[in-house]
């Protein structure tokens, strides 16, 4: 029999699902996973016994046109174009704790934030049609997609990949999967990002370039999509530094927020 020389445990992220305000955590956790503004009922997310193992971390560029002008692209002629974060870059953010700490990364003195829908994926597929996207997800969360700026500036001037500038240590925090079957998001659903209580990028879904059908669409021209897959939907304008002791809040529609501060360098 093969033995491993040691054992890696795969990354994994908890799955919340709906349930009454008695039953689950929402009372404790200061409306941190409340209900949103157009549901009537009194319930709130509670821990499901399922955990969604992540198997790959796939990230889209410039998917909002703001973002895209204010990063130097044409959001009119600009294909999708794809990165890749490490499974264990992800952090999930308890809602019912205190803000999780993410120490500031080493080599860099420009960290910025990028808030983002991230959709779980649930079904395997290569060559996906639009229309049959959303068959292969599995729900959505709420995240960030942590930057060293200034290692990505110098990459791009380079032509040199951006694996240091995207795939660090805990690069990827994250609220819990909430299952499509359980939430109702539209084009009109906000997505804002909040640091130290000051709205620093605020838009809507609907302004993507590319939605989460045409998303998968493209990328499963590329690659064979796995369950435990994530697909990070780009961020809107906005983006700009981290300094050590900022707290980070990222709502979207109803999602439970990701919410984190940014700790000392290890």
């Amino acid at each position: 029999m093969i033995k491993l020389l040691f054992n890696l445990p795969r990354p994994t992220v908890p799955v919340f699902i709906r349930g009454t305000r008695s039953s689950g955590v929402a009372a404790s956790a200061e409306s941190n996973i409340k209900s949103n503004d157009h549901d009537t009922t009194a319930s709130a997310w509670i821990k499901s016994d399922i955990e969604f193992p992540i198997r790959r971390i796939y990230c889209v560029g410039r998917n909002y046109r703001e973002h895209t002008i204010e990063m130097g692209g044409n959001p009119d002629k600009e294909p999708p174009f794809f990165f890749q974060k490490p499974s264990d870059a992800v952090v999930v953010c308890n809602p019912t704790s205190t803000a999780t700490c993410i120490p500031y990364p080493p080599m860099t003195s420009s960290l910025h934030f990028e808030g983002e829908l991230i959709v779980a994926v649930g079904k395997d597929g290569l060559r996906i049609p639009v229309d049959h996207a959303m068959d292969h997800v599995y729900g959505y969360s709420i995240g960030c997609d942590l930057t060293r700026r200034d290692l990505q500036s110098e990459a791009k001037k380079m032509r040199r990949p951006w694996d240091a500038a995207k795939g660090f240590d805990q690069s990827c925090p994250m609220s819990p999967i909430i299952p499509k079957e359980e939430i109702n998001l539209d084009v009109d659903s906000s997505i804002q990002l909040e640091v130290n209580d000051s709205i620093r990028q605020q838009s809507t879904i609907g302004n993507m370039i590319y939605d989460v059908p045409e998303i998968i669409s493209n990328l499963s021209q590329l690659f064979r999509l796995r369950q435990g897959d994530l697909i990070l939907t780009g961020t809107p304008a906005g983006v700009s530094h981290l300094n050590v002791g900022d707290s980070v809040s990222i709502t979207c529609g109803s999602l439970i927020p990701c919410r984190f501060a940014i700790g000392e360098p290890e």
